[in-house]
C-alpha cells in the first residue's frame, strides 16, 4: 500500500495539522506525507529494525514496539487519528486492536485487503487462494494471520459501537464507492467511537 495515489487518498481522510499515531507505520512513508502535506505531527509505531531505522531517517518519530501488546502506554484520546494502513490483518488481537484505536484516537482510520475483490472471488470459485498484486503470497507464505471483507468490517464496527464516518474501497489509486466490496482490493474505513 506504498503507492503516492493510495497515501493521498487516505491522507485526505486526516483533518489538517492534526496528532497522528500511526499503527504498523512501516517506512513511515505515509506519516511523512502526512507531516509535510497536511501539516501533522505525531508518532509511528514499528517493530521491524530496518522500518524504525527508515522512519529516524525520514524524521519521522517513530517508537518500537509490537502491537500484539496493546497500546496502554497511551491514554485516552491521545491523538487526533489513529491509523491502521495495513496492520489489522497482521495483529493476533485484531478487534482488541481496533478498540484500543477508538480508545486513544478520537478517529480511527483503517485499510486492509478486501478478500472478496472479484478476483479474489474467482480464484477461491476455481479452487485456489488468491495471489493478486494486492494479496502477492502463496497461502503458505502469507505474512496476513487474517482475512477479511469490506462486509466484514461493517459487522465488526457495530459489534464494537464504532460509527463509520466514511467508507470506500481503493483499486489502483482510484476510490471505489459503488460496490467496494466487489470492485476494489483494499476495504477503507474512517470511523469514531459511536
Amino acid at each position: 500500500m506504498t503507492d503516492r495515489a493510495t497515501m493521498k487518498s487516505i491522507a485526505r481522510l486526516v483533518p489538517q495539522g492534526a496528532r497522528v499515531l500511526d499503527l504498523g507505520c512501516g517506512d513511515g512513508a505515509l506519516l511523512d506525507l502526512l507531516q509535510r502535506e497536511r501539516g501533522c505531527s505525531g508518532y509511528g509505531i514499528e517493530l521491524a529494525d530496518e522500518n524504525v531505522l527508515a522512519c529516524v531517517k525520514r524524521g519521522v518519530n517513530v517508537i518500537q514496539l509490537n502491537l500484539d501488546q496493546g497500546l496502554t502506554i497511551f491514554d485516552d484520546d491521545s491523538f487526533d487519528v489513529v491509523l491502521q494502513i495495513d496492520t489489522l490483518q497482521h495483529l493476533r488481537n485484531a478487534e482488541v486492536m481496533l478498540r484500543e484505536t477508538a480508545r486513544v484516537g478520537k478517529l480511527g482510520i483503517v485499510a486492509f485487503p478486501n478478500f472478496a475483490h472479484w478476483p479474489n472471488r474467482l480464484s477461491i470459485a476455481r479452487g485456489r487462494m488468491p495471489v493478486t498484486k494486492r494479496l502477492p503470497y502463496q497461502w503458505y507464505d502469507t505474512p496476513n494471520i487474517r482475512v477479511g471483507t469490506f462486509k466484514d468490517f461493517e459487522v465488526l464496527a457495530t459489534k464494537n459501537n464504532l460509527a463509520i464516518l466514511d467508507a470506500f474501497g481503493l483499486q489502483d489509486g482510484e476510490e471505489r464507492r459503488v460496490l467496494p466490496n466487489l470492485t476494489a482490493g483494499t476495504a477503507v474505513f474512517k470511523f469514531q467511537r459511536g
